[in-house]
């Protein structure tokens, strides 16, 4: 055997320090096990949905865009709520660490395509922050960094066993087209099929065009050679220098809109009306359906994303998504992404599952974002609705297609870009919150997010405290120093911090609380494959228990939630074979006091996740 020397020896050591640091970093990570995070279900994930522009500035050279002007020109301006404030991918990408320590598995970006700077009339203008004003949709905005930049995010994220989901646009790109009729460049009401048909420029009594053209439900290539003439209901008028502003350039003919002015948001209008001016896609025609399936298939096979959110996915004919959802999971599975997550945007703001349900069945869409679940959560831990709300909730799991089982991959919210923030709107519901209460409902709403049925998405800034005065601009605060001076005004929940520091605090209670539940639910399957029964729900605030069950040992987790004011003291059924449970959070009952049912105990607004033996 040949001689260890010295040298030897302090070699071996180095190795195997290096060896014990890796393996500390892997015990603290687990999930950074490459191999396996593609395997992980859609329902397996905690989602964290950030918008770039807001969340960190890591590369201040690109805060314009590489344009030079004002911010009409720019974009930017950091002190106003509607532009760029600076925010970009290598600085999502540098916040990784912080992200995964919350417990998130998956990361949903806002668009990172290409968008139209600015828009909107003299006076009311506006900046693409946000990524829906598409105009090139084969590349990521400058004002966020280059196509390597979110290369180098994806693979980052990767690489500790993350997803990455994008945010995509199908019904719409940015706002070029403009209709000569109308007296103003914005706000041209929609005119019908009816009273403006196809073959006919400028309505019934017009000059006959698109001869044989037989309407939009024949969605053939031999019909839609037909359309020729986008005239029909105004006269669309593109400017010079915008004639080519839209990649790929087929975008850039308007016979691939619908071209009927603003959408009402009901009947008709809904699929075929431009959303708030913005051009809305001929999507039956089958050019934008191969282009489309084109576009997004390549950033599949370019970047090896893990998910598409869909926006405004109502908004968009059903036949379209027959086709387009097939041929995305196929680009995946030929990618390696077996679990590639699909799931659309349907808006509503009432407790309604047959609206978002209908998307299952008929679009044949194999999730949406679950917006009366968030509608249910605010109603009932604001005290205005009786826990059976969630109860009625639930019971309507069958609606999806696929049942309860399709249900668990509904992805659930209870804050977004859009609505606002959760302590926000819970103060429109239920007025006269004091700071301390809205921070205990706030928690309580983040435990029923990470515990319930469905794929939890955290709103960035939530774990922070964020609270915000409305939705949409007022709810997108920045999680760097912001400039805002709105934004710096408003009080933050759990904290003395403002806006106007950096906000990436991991000892924030709602962080830390937000962490612990995310982290019990990634590593108990009940928690994510796990299929609910309800046991306890009344018709005033108070208790709502239910159980969810290990799909492969079929052990109890048993969910307890107190939405009263005052301390509950109870019996609850479980099963029979549950006989005790362990601790996981709160106060759980130690034993059955009988076969099938124990004694729950719980502060006001408090909750509790049991275990059973």
């Amino acid at each position: 055997m040949k001689k260890i020397t010295a040298n030897t020896r302090r070699t071996l050591a180095l190795i195997g320090l290096a060896l014990l640091l890796h393996a500390q970093v892997t015990t603290a990570a687990p999930a950074t096990n490459r191999p396996t995070f593609r395997g992980r279900l859609p329902q397996d994930e905690v989602i964290y949905f950030v918008l770039p522009d807001r969340f960190e500035n890591g590369d201040p050279t690109n805060d314009r865009g590489h344009a030079s002007g004002d911010r009409l020109r720019t974009g930017f301006d950091p002190t106003s709520t509607g532009f760029y404030h600076g925010g970009d991918l290598k600085g999502l990408a540098s916040k990784l660490d912080y992200i995964q320590g919350l417990g998130a598995t998956a990361i949903w970006l806002t668009p990172v395509f290409k968008n139209k700077t600015v828009q909107g009339p003299p006076g009311k203008e506006s900046a693409g922050y946000h990524g829906y004003w598409i105009t090139d949709f084969t590349r990521v905005d400058p004002h966020l960094g280059t196509d390597d930049d979110f290369r180098a995010l994806v693979d980052a994220a990767h690489a500790r066993g993350m997803k990455v989901y994008m945010d995509i646009v199908v019904n719409h790109t940015a706002d070029v087209i403009h209709y000569k009729e109308c007296a103003q460049k914005y706000g041209c009401p929609y005119r019908s099929i009816a009273d403006y048909p196809y073959q006919r420029r400028g309505g019934i009594n017009g000059a006959p065009i698109n001869r044989g053209f037989s309407g939009e439900r024949d969605q053939t290539g031999a019909n839609f050679a037909r359309l020729t003439d986008p005239d029909y209901a105004y006269t669309v008028e593109v400017s010079p220098s915008e004639r080519d502003i839209k990649v790929p350039a087929w975008l850039n003919n308007p016979i691939y809109y619908h071209n009927r002015g603003d959408s009402t948001f009901r009947g008709e209008s809904s699929t075929m009306g431009d959303f708030s001016g913005l051009d809305d896609l001929f999507t039956e025609n089958p050019r934008v359906v191969h282009g489309m399936i084109d576009i997004y298939g390549a950033w599949i096979e370019r970047y090896g994303v893990d998910g598409f959110r869909i926006d405004t996915a109502q908004h968009v004919n059903p036949e379209f998504w027959q086709k387009f959802v097939p041929a995305m999971l196929a680009r995946a599975r030929a990618r390696g992404i077996p679990n590639f997550h699909i799931f659309g945007e349907v808006a509503t703001d009432q407790m309604d599952p047959a609206h978002t349900a209908v998307n299952t069945r008929v679009d044949k869409l194999p999730a949406v974002l679950d917006f009366p679940f968030a509608r249910a959560v605010v109603d009932v831990v604001s005290g205005v609705a009786g826990t059976d709300e969630l109860a009625k909730l639930f019971r309507a799991d069958a609606l999806y297609e696929g049942g309860a089982e399709g249900a668990l991959k509904l992805v659930t919210f209870i804050s977004n870009h859009d609505a606002g923030r959760f302590p926000m709107l819970l103060q429109i519901v239920a007025s006269k919150l004091d700071s301390g209460e809205l921070l205990q409902r706030d928690m309580l709403g983040y435990a029923m997010l990470l515990t319930l049925r469905g794929v939890p998405a955290i709103y960035y800034g939530d774990e922070q405290g964020f609270v915000g005065t409305g939705g949409d601009q007022q709810s997108r605060q920045d999680m760097f120093a912001s400039r805002v001076a709105s934004y710096n005004e408003e009080k933050l929940l759990g904290t003395n911090s403002t806006t106007a520091r950096s906000n990436f605090d991991i000892r924030h209670p709602l962080y830390r609380e937000i962490a612990r539940l995310a982290h019990l639910r990634t590593t108990h399957p009940a928690l994510t494959r796990g299929l609910q029964v309800i046991r306890f729900s009344s018709d005033k605030p108070g208790l709502f228990a239910l159980s969810r069950f290990d799909p492969a040992s079929g052990r109890e987790m048993l969910l307890l939630f107190n939405s009263a004011t005052t301390a509950i003291h109870q019996h609850v059924r479980v099963e029979t074979r549950s006989t005790e449970f362990d601790q996981m959070i709160g106060t759980c009952p130690q034993r059955a006091d009988a076969p099938g049912t124990v004694t729950v105990n719980l502060p006001a607004l408090g909750y509790a996740v049991c275990y059973a033996h």
